[in-house]
């Protein structure tokens, strides 16, 4: 079980975003205060609107925050210049969302290789790291087809593959089980405990999916732009 005794790899304080000017103005994040640590899986929770996905893009640096600050793995976000931050994004973050988002006309492999090549790795080393990678999450005899060739569950694992493949310190999964069954949507997330979690790496995950609720270290709860609640979760062996 994670506690707070562990290094934070992402520390927000005071955060806070707003949308429009003036009478259409619309603030989404009311002075977030939160901390994911180093090895653990956090499930951030809430309902449609409260602020969930704002809040993932402002910790990965995608928007900018009107106040507060949030530092990853020790760097302040704000403090960046805009392309260093992609820069550090693409070095130290890997993402998972609902939808795919693969290139239709590019192989799993070549999918896969994507945030290398972006990276400037050659591109026979970026795609042996890519099957390397694809085997790791069963889809070893798949790395030369395409996606419409694959299931949807195939499909999810390459996303997976493509999001862990330059090994990120920071994995953000914004409804990752959403398109899926529940039985594929365990497997996912068991894949994604299982290959995306080690000591110095954290997962957080954006979901309404209380199936898999039990995957995580701890839940937070958004509620109108807030952090309402944080709750632990027991395991069996557990105390």
């Amino acid at each position: 079980m994670t506690t707070p005794t562990q290094p934070a790899a992402v520390r927000a304080r005071g955060v806070v975003k707003s949308f429009g000017h003036g009478d259409t103005q619309v603030m989404v994040l009311k002075g977030i205060d939160l901390d994911i640590y180093q090895g653990e899986m956090l499930l951030l929770v809430g309902e449609s609107g409260g602020g969930k996905t704002t809040l993932l893009s402002a910790l990965a640096g995608i928007l900018d925050i009107d106040e507060g600050h949030i530092d990853v793995l020790g760097i302040p976000l704000s403090e960046l210049p805009a392309r260093r931050r992609t820069q550090f994004r693409g070095e130290t973050m890997g993402f998972i969302y609902q939808q795919f988002n693969l290139l239709q006309a590019l192989t799993a492999a070549e999918n896969v290789a994507v945030p290398l090549l972006i990276q400037n790795l050659g591109r026979r080393e970026a795609v042996r790291r890519a099957r390397l990678m694809l085997e790791r999450v069963g889809l070893g005899d798949r790395t030369e087809f395409l996606p419409k060739n694959l299931s949807g569950g195939q499909q999810q694992r390459i996303a997976i593959a493509r999001a862990l493949v330059n090994e990120p310190r920071l994995l953000i999964c914004d409804e990752p089980t959403a398109a899926l069954d529940g039985p594929n949507g365990q497997k996912i997330m068991e894949l994604i405990r299982e290959v995306g979690r080690s000591p110095d790496r954290c997962v957080v995950v954006v979901t309404h999916d209380s199936r898999i609720f039990n995957f995580g270290d701890r839940i937070a709860h958004l509620t109108d732009g807030r952090i309402d609640s944080i709750d632990s979760i027991a395991r069996e062996g557990t105390a």
